[in-house]
């Protein structure tokens, strides 16, 4: 049973060792349970193995490849298990599926699902998910779930985007289809201000996160309210601890669900823009 917080191993990308670990630290201190990096992420899946090593038994381990062909992604799954210096991925994910030329290769012949299978029937993986952005995800995880019986999906899903009435509606129909699946939906993006206006940057995530507390709150509070998804964590370890002191005082009940009146103020107060449309 995962928490309703997902560390997103992104934020490990670019750091040392002694950072990595001092960030996976505080995971054990708020209790989170599963670890979600990619083969893509940086240094992420270096960074996690030294320590995954002594902590393996207590985590959900999670990763991804971008690769769409069946071979590379064999070489990219074996890769992960000797970088998180594991024998089992927990789950194993197609990153990024959103074109859809790179759907046909991965999904067709020789594609990269077929390395996925043979990897979950060889014991080196548990689960099988697909992961994705912008607004044409949604359709696209649709189009997968038809396909394929994915144990999970991974998708945006903050208050602007579901401003957005294609989005909304195309979100709206993967949860109902994973439901029916039985298929976890694991959500990105929840503290996306913007996209970053001019050079200097405060954070090392692509996008402008939210950075007061407060905002923090209101936005990880709004995601949470949400019963059946889960929250993939911020990809800057220094916002990272706001993010989980935002979830577990929400989960304990110390922080209420914001209503659409206060997030609309605050998409106001902070200007807001929607990072996909």
């Amino acid at each position: 049973m995962s928490t309703r917080a997902l560390f997103g191993g992104a934020a490990l990308g670019k750091v040392t060792q002694a950072e990595a670990d001092a960030t996976l630290d505080v995971l054990l201190q708020y209790g989170i349970n599963h670890i979600d990096t990619a083969a893509s992420y940086g240094d992420s899946e270096l960074r996690i193995g030294p320590w995954m090593k002594h902590h393996r038994k207590d985590f959900f381990l999670a990763s991804k490849t971008g690769d769409r062909t069946r071979l590379a992604a064999r070489d990219s799954i074996h890769r992960s298990l000797e970088r998180l210096q594991t024998d089992q991925l927990d789950l194993i994910q197609l990153h990024a599926l959103i074109s859809p030329s790179e759907w046909e290769i991965a999904m067709g012949p020789g594609g990269a699902l077929e390395a996925l299978v043979e990897a979950r029937e060889q014991g080196l993986v548990r689960y099988i998910g697909v992961t994705g952005h912008e607004v044409s995800i949604a359709g696209m995880h649709q189009r997968s779930l038809k396909q394929f019986d994915f144990d999970s999906v991974l998708l945006p899903y903050n208050f602007l985007m579901m401003q957005n009435p294609e989005y909304a509606m195309g979100f709206e129909e993967v949860v109902a289809t994973a439901k029916q699946r039985h298929a976890a939906v694991q959500t990105i993006k929840s503290i996306t201000r913007r996209r970053w206006v001019g050079e200097t940057r405060s954070a090392s995530t692509w996008y402008e996160p939210l950075t007061e507390q407060a905002d923090i709150d209101r936005a990880v509070a709004w995601v949470l309210a949400r019963q059946d998804i889960f929250l993939n964590t911020i990809g800057d370890i220094h916002v990272l601890p706001k993010v989980l002191d935002a979830t577990q005082r929400y989960c304990l009940g110390a922080i209420a669900a914001p209503s659409t009146d206060e997030m609309r103020r605050m998409v106001g107060e902070q200007q807001m823009s929607p990072m996909f449309w």
